[in-house]
C-alpha cells in the first residue's frame, strides 16, 4: 500500500511534485482495493486514480510498477498495472517473471527481498544517476530508457544513454567467410579473435529472416552488420543492441528487408582461455517457423487437445496461440522433445510472450524431456488489439518437438477464484438470505420453521437472482433507462464495472453461486454444531436450566445492555460493539439450546410429567397471548431460525473485522476509531440483535408484519449480488433490513 500512498501524495494541494521524479512500486494494487471492505478505501482509490487520469499531462513522474505474478496470492497482478493513457507514456507495469535476470514469480512478501529482483532494481538505480549532479536524473527519456533496459528487454550489454551504433572492427583478427544457411561454431581456448562473415546478397533471395544465438553471456558486442563490403569491413553497425538476453543464451532475430544497406552479417568470437561456448546462426523463411496452434475451447474440460509437431531442425519457432486472450482461459501446454545422437544435456527455452502486457514467463527444460507449461493471463486482450499470444521456442537442431495444448479445468477455476474470489462472501450471504426468507414464509404459511439445510436446498437457486441482474445490465444499455437509473441516485451495477475491466467470465455468476451455496451450507452446519457443543459445555459447567415459562421480548437487562453496547460503539469502535452484541446473541441461543436439551432429557426420564408440562404449556399459550409460554416444538423452531441468523450475522461480523483489527493495532495511539465505517451499522444492528436474542417463533408467527418480512429477503439477495459483489461494504446494508423487520414482528 506504500506505493498507493506515494501516488496519493500528488493529490495534496501543498505538495511539491518536483520533490520526486521517480516512483518504483512493488506488488501495489493500483487499480482497486483487493477487498473493498469499506467505502473510505474505495473513495481513496477513486480520488487517487481520477487525479492521475485528469492530470496526466502535468504529472512529470516516471513510475514503475512491478507485480509478483501467479505466486502472489494476496494481490493479483492485474491490480498492479497502472492505467495506460495515450498521452501518459512515463508509466511502466511489468510482472517479475518477465523482468530480465529475474525471470521468476514472487509471492507478496518475497518480492521485496527476492535477490534477482533486488539486483535488477539496484542496477537500474545506478544507471539512473546523473554523472554531473550525482542524483537521479531529471531527464524523463533517460529514465524510461533505463527502466526499459533493465525491466523490459535487456540486450546483454551495459546501459548506455547514447550507444555508439558504429563500431570499429580492426585489429589482428581472422576473417572467415561463411556461405551456408545454417552454421554452428564451438569455441574453446581460442587464441585469436575471429570474425565470421555471412554475405547477405544470396540469402535475401531465399530467406526472410536470420537468427543468431550465443551462449557467451558477456556484455561485449558480438554481432555486427557491414555496409557495402566485399569480405571484411573496418567499421560495422553494432546489432548487439537489438539482441535479447535469456537465461542461458543471448539471441538476435533480424528481418532482412529491414536492413537493405547491409551487405554482410559479422559474428565476433573473442579470444578466450579455459571457457567454452557455442554460437549458432541460421537463415529461414518466416512461414516455416511461425506455426498457428488454435487453443482448445473453454468447455472442452481437457478432454480434447490440439497438437503440432516441429519436424525441421530449426533453432527458433514461434507458436501462435490463436483465440487466446481472455482471463478465464487457462491451458496446459505439454512440450515433448526427442533427440537423436545427443550425449550431453541440451537446454531449451520456452517463452510465453503476451504482446499486450509485460507478463511474459519463461520455462527452461533439459532435453530430451517432457515439459508442462501453465498458460493463463493477468490482463485480458484489449478490444482494439489484434496481436496474438506467442510461445517462443528456443530449441536444439538435434531434437524434434511435439507441442500439445489442452484446456485445464482446474486452472480455469483458479482464475475464477483469483479474479472473483473476493465476491464470494456476497454470494454466500445471498444464499443465506434466500434460505432465511423461505424459513420466514414457512413460519407464516404453516406455523413451523423448517430446517436451514432444507430451505437452502429449496430456495437458494441461481435463477432467482441472476436473471434480474442480467436484465438490469441489459436495460442499462438504453439511454432512457440509464437516465431513470441516475435519477433514482442508484449506484453503478457491479456487473458493468466488471465488464469494463474485461473480467466477466461466462457462467462465472453460476459458479460463484454454487460455491456460495456450498459455503453457506457448511457454514450453517458449523454454526449449529458449535451451538450444540457450547450448550453441552454450558450444561457441564452450570446447573441445568429450564425452558422459559414466560416469553419476554424486552427483559429488564436488555435496554441497559443495548445502551452500553451503543456507548461502546460511539466511544471506541463500531465493529467491537457489533462483535460484543453478536457474542451476547450467541450466548442467548446457547442458553436456549441447553434448556431444550435439559427438557428432552427430562422427557426421556419422566415421560408422563413431560406430557403434562407440554399440555399445560399449550393451554397457557392458547389462553393468554400476552403471557406466552415456550413449548419444546416452539423452542426447536426458534433454534432453527436462530441457526440461520447466527450464520448470517457471522458473515456480517467477519466483514467488519478489518476495522476491529485496525482499531486494536492502533489502540496505543487513540481510543476512538475515526472515521469508523461500522458505526452507522452498529447503531442499527445492536438493538436489532438484542431483540432477536429474545425472539421466538411463537411470538412472531401471528404478526401482521411476518408476510411482508418473508418477502423482503429475495429482492435483497438480488441487491447483494447486483451492488455488493465488487463493493462488499454495501452487503451489511442489505442484511440489516430483514433483520430489523424480523425484530419488529414482535411488536406488530
Amino acid at each position: 500500500m506504500g506505493g498507493l500512498v506515494a501516488r496519493a501524495l500528488l493529490t495534496l494541494k501543498n505538495f511539491k511534485q518536483d520533490l520526486i521524479n521517480l516512483l518504483v512500486t512493488q506488488a501495489t494494487p493500483h487499480v482497486a482495493p483487493v477487498m473493498p471492505l469499506d467505502r473510505f478505501i474505495t473513495d481513496f482509490y477513486m480520488t487517487v486514480n481520477n487525479y492521475w487520469i485528469l492530470n496526466a499531462r502535468q504529472i512529470n513522474l516516471t513510475t514503475l510498477s512491478v507485480a509478483g505474478g501467479f505466486r502472489d496470492y494476496q494481490v493479483r497482478s492485474g491490480l498492479t498495472f497502472l492505467p495506460k493513457l495515450s498521452h501518459h507514456t512515463s508509466a511502466l507495469s511489468v510482472v517479475s517473471s518477465a523482468v530480465p535476470k529475474t525471470w521468476v514469480s514472487t509471492d507478496h512478501l518475497s518480492i521485496v527481498w527476492c535477490k534477482q529482483l533486488q539486483l535488477t532494481t539496484v542496477r537500474a538505480f545506478f544507471d539512473l544517476i546523473d554523472a554531473d549532479t550525482k542524483q537521479i536524473t531529471q531527464n524523463p527519456k533517460k529514465k524510461l530508457s533505463v527502466l526499459n533496459h533493465h525491466f523490459i528487454r535487456h540486450p546483454a550489454k551495459h546501459f548506455e544513454e547514447n550507444p555508439s551504433i558504429i563500431s570499429d572492427l580492426t585489429g589482428t583478427s581472422m576473417w572467415v567467410p561463411v556461405k551456408v544457411s545454417k552454421w554452428t561454431y564451438v569455441a574453446y581456448n581460442e587464441s585469436d579473435k575471429i570474425y565470421f562473415t555471412f554475405p547477405l546478397a544470396n540469402h535475401r533471395k531465399i530467406y526472410t529472416h536470420v537468427y543468431c544465438q550465443s551462449t557467451m553471456l558477456d556484455t561485449n558486442s558480438w554481432i555486427f552488420g557491414c555496409i557495402n563490403s566485399t569480405s571484411m569491413c573496418r567499421q560495422g553497425v553494432d546489432l548487439s543492441w537489438k539482441a535479447e538476453l535469456l537465461p542461458t543464451i543471448k539471441s538476435l532475430t533480424l528481418r532482412l528487408q529491414d536492413y537493405p544497406s547491409l551487405s554482410h552479417l559479422v559474428v565476433y568470437v573473442p579470444s578466450i582461455h579455459g571457457s567454452k561456448f557455442v554460437v549458432d546462426c541460421e537463415f529461414f523463411k518466416k512461414e516455416t517457423r511461425s506455426i498457428q496452434l488454435p487453443v482448445t475451447h473453454l468447455f472442452s474440460f481437457g478432454l480434447s487437445s490440439r497438437k503440432v509437431i516441429l519436424n525441421t531442425s530449426g533453432l527458433f519457432y514461434n507458436i501462435e496461440l490463436l483465440n487466446f486472450g481472455q482471463i478465464y482461459q487457462a491451458f496446459k501446454i505439454n512440450v515433448v522433445s526427442k533427440c537423436s545422437g545427443v550425449k550431453e544435456e541440451i537446454t531449451s527455452i520456452y517463452k510465453l510472450h503476451i504482446p499486450w502486457s509485460y507478463e511474459d514467463s519463461l520455462t527452461i527444460a533439459q532435453v530430451p524431456s517432457s515439459t508442462e507449461i501453465s498458460v493463463k493471463l493477468h490482463i485480458a486482450q484489449p478490444d482494439n488489439d489484434s496481436h496474438v499470444a506467442l510461445l517462443k521456442m528456443y530449441t536444439s537442431s538435434d531434437c524434434q518437438y511435439e507441442v500439445t495444448v489442452k484446456t485445464s479445468f482446474s486452472q480455469i477455476l483458479g482464475q475464477v477464484v483469483r479474479f472473483h474470489g473476493g465476491a464470494l462472501p456476497a454470494y454466500v450471504i445471498s444464499s443465506i438470505l434466500l434460505a432465511y426468507g423461505g424459513q420466514l414464509y414457512s413460519l407464516f404459511s404453516t406455523g413451523h420453521c423448517l430446517e436451514y439445510a432444507t430451505m437452502l436446498d429449496k430456495e437458494a437457486k441461481p435463477y432467482k437472482v441472476d436473471p434480474f441482474v442480467i436484465m438490469v445490465k441489459f436495460l442499462l444499455g438504453y439511454k432512457w433507462f440509464k437516465e431513470l437509473w441516475d435519477m433514482l441516485l442508484l449506484p453503478e451495477l457491479d456487473a458493468i464495472i466488471l465488464t469494463s475491466q474485461s473480467m466477466c467470465f461466462p457462467l462465472v455468476s453460476l459458479i460463484l453461486f454454487l460455491f456460495g451455496t456450498c459455503t453457506a451450507y457448511w457454514g450453517g452446519l458449523l454454526s449449529s454444531t458449535s451451538v450444540k457443543l457450547l450448550s453441552s459445555l454450558w450444561l457441564a459447567l452450570k446447573r441445568p436450566s429450564e425452558l422459559p415459562k414466560d416469553i419476554k421480548i424486552i427483559s429488564p437487562d436488555l435496554p441497559i445492555l443495548t445502551i452500553i453496547f451503543i456507548l461502546i460503539s460511539w466511544t471506541t469502535c463500531g465493529a467491537f460493539a457489533i462483535l460484543l452484541t453478536y457474542l451476547y446473541y450467541v450466548f442467548k441461543i446457547v442458553h436456549l439450546q441447553a434448556s431444550l436439551t435439559t427438557f428432552k432429557n427430562s422427557q426421556t426420564v419422566n415421560p408422563k410429567h413431560s406430557r403434562r408440562s407440554e399440555k399445560k404449556s399449550n393451554h397457557h399459550k392458547d389462553s393468554a397471548v400476552h403471557h406466552l409460554r415456550l413449548s419444546s416444538s416452539d423452542a426447536e423452531d426458534s433454534l432453527r431460525m436462530h441457526s440461520t441468523l447466527i450464520n448470517l450475522l457471522t458473515w456480517i461480523v467477519l466483514l467488519s473485522m478489518p476495522s476491529l483489527i485496525y482499531w486494536l493495532k492502533n489502540l496505543r495511539y487513540y481510543f476512538k476509531l475515526n472515521p469508523d465505517p461500522c458505526k452507522p451499522l452498529a447503531f442499527i444492528l445492536i438493538p436489532t440483535m438484542a431483540i432477536l436474542g429474545n425472539t421466538y417463533t411463537t411470538s412472531i408467527k401471528s404478526s401482521k408484519l411476518l408476510k411482508t418480512t418473508s418477502q423482503f429477503p429475495l429482492p435483497l439477495a438480488v441487491g447483494v449480488i447486483a451492488f455488493g459483489s465488487s463493493h462488499l461494504y454495501r452487503v451489511p446494508c442489505f442484511v440489516f433490513i430483514p433483520l430489523l423487520l424480523h425484530a419488529l414482528c414482535n411488536f406488530m
